[in-house]
């Protein structure tokens, strides 16, 4: 009579756990993780944020900027003017993505061909 495990077949994919969607639903949204990583060499202002993300929209980036202070991942901080303006700053929680945006960056040097492109520099190690 056959084991009950022989009936289960062969080690496959498994449903990956609640956490790692979390994450994925938050950083695979489309910018969300480039303006993350932008915002990680320091503050920046709502222009600086659209030149460092390349082909963001407005509309696109005030979304992102919004959904990630919902988060709790950046702070925003308006600045008398004139002109008035606006700064974004990631918290401590937004900081600490630094290290798994690092890795993600190493591997895709080492495994994923970028056309030259290199990783970030507020990203180095």
């Amino acid at each position: 009579m056959p084991d009950a495990q022989d009936n289960q077949g062969p080690p496959g994919c498994s449903e990956p756990d609640s956490a790692i969607n979390r994450v994925f639903e938050l950083l695979g949204k489309r910018w969300t993780g480039l303006v993350v990583a932008a915002l990680m060499s320091g503050p920046g202002h709502f222009g600086e944020l659209r030149r460092a993300v390349p082909g963001i929209s407005e509309r696109m980036l005030s979304d992102r900027l919004s959904e990630l202070a919902a988060l709790g991942l950046l702070t925003r901080h308006v600045v008398d003017g004139p002109p008035v303006r606006v700064k974004y700053e990631l918290t401590r929680s937004g900081y600490e993505l630094r290290p798994a945006l690092v890795e993600l960056s190493r591997w895709a040097e080492e495994n994923l061909d970028l056309g030259g492109a290199r990783c970030p520099e507020q990203l180095r190690p």
